[in-house]
């Protein structure tokens, strides 16, 4: 890509390897780990388990984003 025409900006906004690590060893379950990233990017979520997070699971209703203070340790 570097030697191609991708350029610039086009080629810093693109983050390799893809995915969450879910232990993919299938193509199904590695498209799962990459849509589930893509989820998590566009709705600000950080990725981790739920089971980490002191506030309720669903931040829109609770209003409640998740920061590193909120997490429990």
């Amino acid at each position: 890509m570097r030697e191609g025409r991708c350029r610039g900006t086009a080629t810093s906004r693109i983050a390799f390897p893809i995915g969450l690590d879910l232990g993919a060893r299938t193509p199904e379950k590695t498209a799962m780990s990459i849509t589930a990233e893509i989820a998590a990017h566009a709705n600000g979520a950080s990725g981790l388990p739920l089971s980490l997070h002191a506030n309720p699971i669903h931040r829109a209703a609770a209003g409640v984003l998740p920061t590193a203070s909120t997490l429990i340790e």
